[in-house]
């Protein structure tokens, strides 16, 4: 739904009257909105949060080793981020309601397939088949998030219930049994019931013109077009994409890429780093899932409740550098209680600073230009997340491996702090009215 809001007014200088009009392209959260936005991102964000449970039924119910089931499941996951990114222009601009239509037909086709076709061959092609379809959800909602007003709010909420559903799922598959059917057939269910919402996606904001020219009787001598900042003779003061935008959006996405492949190295090593340096158990292990959900639950609320109070920058910021000490202090910990600690705190800090992130991509443009491809861009860096994590820890060791993690983490917050006080300033000028002066005799 396009929604442009205009605002005229008027005032009188001498015998010169004024009129501004304005347009405003985002969209207030609504319920059908929340519910087509976060369902359909969550859903398309969904395999990557039921990787361990889908291996686990890959290799109990069909004989798949380990590194076979991790290797099919990394592809699927990659096919999503390609879908996501490939399909991410097109889902910002006119195609958001087709791409998020197909992408769910083919979520639930693949993994339909996948739970409900015993066969190797059509496992295999279903499960990509699935990732692909999956990259058209994220990428169709992820734009759609940029429609909506108080992207900090919007993406708060987006994070709540993202982590409260996905641990519903988490609860439920187990009780069903983790096999195949559960596995992969309920989350096929979910991408069926989601297409009943797509038509609730909010719409991408039509370009209004940065000023629209009123009809004058008389028009007297106009500044220069130098002073005015507007082409000579035409009244009206044209916005051309800014640059600086490109720049801020490109290296959001590169560091967004940088900073998921730092944080999920850790979380591959987690419960190995665990277990060999602290002790850990299985049982430590599943008491540590459990309250990094429910502090991601806690810490997501918060941002969503706070919305624009909190500011943007500063809370990034910070939320950055905790995380960052609690990846250094993670591969020192050789106490399992103190270890369970660092890894939830680190958990929980690693949603927030998510939710931060997403919400400037969509604060920078409001047709979801950043917003849309920015959780494939994550999922690549995710993706070879297990690869650099295995690798720096079995050649140098846990704390190695924290140090340079760290590090990572304390660099990108540099550009992360330079993009984010951009979008604040961009999301600002794009909420000020886009005024042009109309000149027009008063007799």
């Amino acid at each position: 739904m396009k929604l442009i809001h205009l605002l005229s007014t008027a005032r009188t200088e001498g015998d010169i009257m004024v009129q501004t009009i304005s347009a405003e392209g985002r969209v207030p959260l609504t319920p059908k909105r929340a519910v087509s936005v976060f369902g359909i991102g969550v859903i398309g964000f969904m395999t990557a949060n039921l990787v361990p449970i889908m291996i686990v039924a890959l290799t109990a119910d069909l004989g798949f080793s380990v590194t076979a089931a991790g290797t099919l499941m990394t592809a699927s996951l990659l096919a999503c981020a390609l879908s996501c990114l490939l399909t991410s222009r097109w889902a910002a601009s006119s195609g958001r309601y087709l791409i998020a239509r197909a992408g769910l037909v083919l979520t639930a086709a693949g993994f339909g397939a996948a739970a409900f076709l015993p066969s190797e061959p059509a496992v295999i092609a279903g499960v990509i088949l699935g990732g692909l379809g999956a990259g058209g959800a994220v990428s169709s909602a992820g734009a759609a998030l940029g429609a909506l007003r108080n992207p900090d709010r919007a993406s708060g909420i987006s994070g709540f219930t993202n982590r409260a559903i996905v641990s519903v799922v988490l609860f439920v598959i187990p009780a069903l049994g983790a096999g195949m059917g559960s596995a992969f057939g309920l989350l096929a269910g979910l991408a069926l019931a989601a297409l009943l919402v797509t038509s609730w996606l909010p719409d991408s904001p039509t370009a209004a013109p940065a000023a629209t020219l009123v009809p004058a009787t008389a028009a007297p001598e106009r500044e220069p077009a130098a002073a005015t900042g507007t082409p000579a003779g035409t009244g009206v003061g044209i916005r051309n994409p800014s640059r600086k935008a490109t720049l801020a959006g490109l290296g959001l996405l590169i560091c967004f890429a940088l900073w998921g492949l730092s944080e999920d190295s850790l979380w591959a090593v987690a419960a190995t780093m665990g277990a060999d340096q602290a002790g850990l158990d299985e049982t430590g292990m599943g008491l540590v899932l459990s309250l990094s959900t429910l502090g991601g639950l806690l810490g997501s609320a918060l941002v969503g409740l706070a919305g624009r109070r909190l500011g943007r920058t500063v809370p990034l910021a910070v939320v950055l550098v905790a995380g960052a000490a609690m990846k250094f202090i993670s591969g020192t910990v050789e106490d399992s209680g103190l270890y369970m600690a660092v890894i939830i705190l680190w958990n929980t800090l690693y949603l927030i600073a998510f939710i931060y992130i997403i919400a400037i991509a969509a604060a920078l443009d409001a047709s979801g230009k950043w917003s849309a491809p920015a959780l494939g861009v994550y999922l690549i860096g995710s993706a070879f997340a297990p690869f650099l994590g295995t690798a720096v820890s079995a050649s140098a060791g846990y704390s190695a491996l924290g140090i340079l993690l760290a590090v990572m983490t304390l660099i990108l917050l540099v550009p992360f702090v330079i993009i984010s006080r951009y979008s604040v300033r961009a999301e600002k000028a794009a909420a000020l009215p886009a005024e042009t002066t109309t000149t027009t005799a008063v007799a």
